[in-house]
């Protein structure tokens, strides 16, 4: 375990287990960011200090590497660095980690303000646990939670289900918003196409991007992409890796359109295509608060999203930023990406939209829940 000299007492402690790229990573980072800028002192703390993200940790945030390992596994250096540091308030983000972090505070007789912040549909995500440890994480987790001074949520329809499946007061379930907006978008969407299509000057890119996972539903998204396909000309980027390559794969060299199809795996800089695409479509089963959809919106993409839960509903605003379709409807999809393709005011409404989903603001209100 490596813990940096801290100069003084943080303000905020954030917990994250490394920073491989996902939303839920970038988010804390912007948010880690924010607070800082807000005049606080705040030290991140990684059980593995590795990932696509590790050289995006703001300037004014410190960091210290546990090490490595599982989460799991790191509680016992958790509980020191918590002794260690004696930060006022100690903040964890997703459901293993915030397990980890409430039974590491115990541990340490940590007694300043303690608050976790839960990402998804948390009964979608224990539906579909499939490894014992998930198992457990999310059988512990209502225990666990009531332990804590405050749960944040990304979104009202997160912070709703939190409630009913975790069986906790209502009073102790926050909801915020992502950090998302902020003028460093822009600045990285205007860095070289991370696709030849995207500068061609060709036929409309529609794109997508997340994990290759089936909570994402990307077979219904190529569904959709080749009944709008047949009907016009386009062309679709899923950027992303994951476990269902394969799968998506035999979808794609089964259709007649598989030359106007690409799957190019991890962007580490998807807001150079957001910026040039003509769309981004989200076709996920169940989300949070999907990043993504406002990354997209604030390089002036227009959008499309399933109407799933939770978070396209409050970020489009029940549709009036971007059409809503219902998860699995591949029609649905060809319809609405057909409708937005032939709207060229969709994008600059979208922009200005993204602008209520700030790095400030989310920074402000995660402050005053952990009164730091």
């Amino acid at each position: 375990m490596s813990l940096a000299a801290q100069p003084a007492r943080p303000d905020v402690l954030i917990l994250l287990h490394d920073l491989r790229g996902g939303g839920a990573e970038r988010a804390m980072l912007r948010l880690a960011g924010g607070m800082a800028a807000a005049g606080r002192r705040v030290h991140l703390l990684l059980v593995s200090a590795q990932g696509d993200y590790l050289s995006e940790i703001p300037p004014a945030v410190t960091m210290s590497d546990l090490g490595g390992g599982s989460v799991f596994g790191a509680i016992p250096a958790i509980a020191k660095a918590l002794k260690t540091y004696q930060p006022r308030a100690f903040l964890a983000a997703l459901t293993h980690v915030n397990v980890a972090a409430i039974i590491a505070a115990a541990l340490a007789g940590y007694r300043g303000r303690l608050v976790v912040s839960e990402r998804n549909q948390i009964s979608a995500k224990a539906a579909a646990a499939k490894s014992l440890r998930e198992k457990i994480t999310y059988a512990v987790a209502p225990w666990a939670y009531a332990r804590t001074d405050g749960i944040v949520a990304v979104s009202d329809g997160v912070a709703k289900d939190l409630i009913t499946f975790a069986r906790l007061p209502a009073e102790i379930v926050h909801y915020v918003h992502n950090p998302v907006y902020d003028a460093g978008l822009a600045v990285r969407g205007e860095a070289p196409a991370p696709h030849p299509w995207l500068e061609d000057g060709g036929a409309p890119v529609i794109i997508a991007v997340g994990r290759l996972h089936e909570q994402k539903d990307f077979a219904t998204l190529l569904a959709g992409f080749f009944e709008l396909r047949a009907k016009r000309q386009a062309r679709l980027i899923i950027f992303g890796e994951g476990p269902e390559r394969q799968a998506l794969e035999r979808l794609v060299s089964g259709s007649a359109f598989a030359a106007d199809v690409a799957l190019p795996g991890f962007c580490t800089n998807p807001f150079a295509a957001m910026s040039r695409a003509a769309m981004l479509v989200l076709s996920s089963r169940w989300e949070g608060f999907p990043n993504v959809l406002v990354e997209a919106m604030s390089c002036g993409a227009a959008v499309a999203a399933t109407d799933c839960p939770s978070g396209p509903q409050e970020i489009l605003d029940g549709g009036r930023y971007g059409p809503l379709v219902k998860v699995g409807d591949a029609s649905g999809l060809a319809k609405a990406m057909s409708a937005v393709l032939d709207n060229p005011d969709a994008g600059p409404i979208a922009a200005e939209r993204a602008k209520v989903f700030s790095v400030e603001r989310a920074a402000a209100s995660y402050l005053e829940i952990l009164r730091a």
